[in-house]
């Protein structure tokens, strides 16, 4: 956040801090990675599609190690680039939910959302892809025929 804007008194010194309230200036990489609330979400997800990773420091090489994750081909790295911006959609969606609406989604419903929005997005994609709500939550690199 610009100081300028800060000083003016037109953002509070409090608006430069994380919404998540772990006492943490906001900036995209607190939010989205090193935040203890939100940053959690990529664990979540990985351990959902049963990969295990250390995150990078920085958004780009977080993007393209996660979409290098589990392998090379063209259809894994389009799954992967699905959830990641699915995830970074989702976390500032939180962000200003919580700023504008002062409402508090927990992370897990997040992974729900993000579990729900990929599924959804699988199947208006491709009418054939034929694995239910319950096959999905518990094995997404199954049904994408990925594991």
């Amino acid at each position: 956040m610009c100081i300028g804007v800060r000083s003016r008194g037109i953002v509070s010194i409090e608006g430069d801090m994380c919404v998540s309230g772990c006492g943490h200036a906001e900036t995209a990489s607190h939010l989205f990675l090193h935040c203890n609330v939100f940053g959690s979400l990529w664990q979540h997800i990985r351990s959902w599609i049963g990969v295990s990773r250390v995150d990078p420091l920085n958004l780009i090489d977080h993007f393209f190690q996660f979409i290098d994750c589990t392998g090379s081909s063209k259809y894994h790295r389009s799954f992967l680039q699905l959830l990641w911006l699915l995830c970074v959609w989702l976390i500032w969606g939180e962000r200003n939910n919580r700023i504008f609406n002062n409402v508090e989604t927990p992370i897990l419903q997040l992974l729900d959302k993000v579990k729900f929005h990929s599924l959804w997005w699988l199947k208006t994609k491709n009418t054939t892809f034929v694995y239910d709500t319950q096959s999905w939550w518990s094995d997404p690199m199954q049904c994408l025929g990925l594991d």
